[in-house]
């Protein structure tokens, strides 16, 4: 003889969901992380002074250059006077962070009129007296550094007489 036992179906289907429940919660874990954000100070550039060549007789061709440091030396030319700089830019962030630099837009000729001489900056982050080249890093000391920059021009033969300048952009953003 068979002995048939019924169950009603809404306790088959507690038995189910309870089943179900019980299974998945055996298996479930949680854990937690913590979000964090620092906000460091925005990087500034300011200039503190500007490249200046001083004077000098274009009278034959040759270049005028002023380093890091600002010495200046002639090739060519005939140089006079004293008051030779270098541009140098104060820069301030964070800390001990390093820096990326760049000199878009920067002269590539220095005019007067419609007269032009050709530029070409060199930079470095310490004024030790580079000649070429750019930096294009530097690393912050407490908070602060600088960029030196001098460069060199090419002074044409009769170079007519004038007061010649451009420009000089230098851009700093955090690495």
């Amino acid at each position: 003889m068979k002995t048939t036992i019924r169950f009603p179906r809404t306790t088959l289907k507690l038995a189910l969901v309870s089943a179900l429940a019980l299974a998945g919660g055996a298996q479930a874990a949680t854990t937690t992380a913590q979000a964090t954000a620092s906000v460091v100070a925005p990087m500034t550039i300011t200039k503190a002074t500007d490249l200046v060549f001083g004077s000098f007789s274009g009278s034959a061709a040759g270049s005028v250059t002023v380093s890091t440091n600002g010495t200046r030396t002639s090739s060519g030319v005939v140089v006079f006077g004293s008051g030779t700089t270098a541009a140098r830019f104060n820069v301030n962030g964070s800390g001990t962070a390093t820096y990326g630099i760049s000199f878009a837009g920067t002269s590539t000729t220095l005019t007067s009129g419609a007269d032009s001489m050709a530029f070409a900056t060199a930079s470095d982050t310490s004024g030790a007296g580079a000649i070429s080249g750019n930096a294009t890093s530097g690393t912050l000391v407490a908070g602060a550094g600088s960029i030196y920059v001098g460069g060199v021009l090419t002074v044409a033969a009769l170079q007519p007489a004038g007061s010649y300048s451009g420009t000089i952009n230098a851009t700093v953003d955090y690495n």
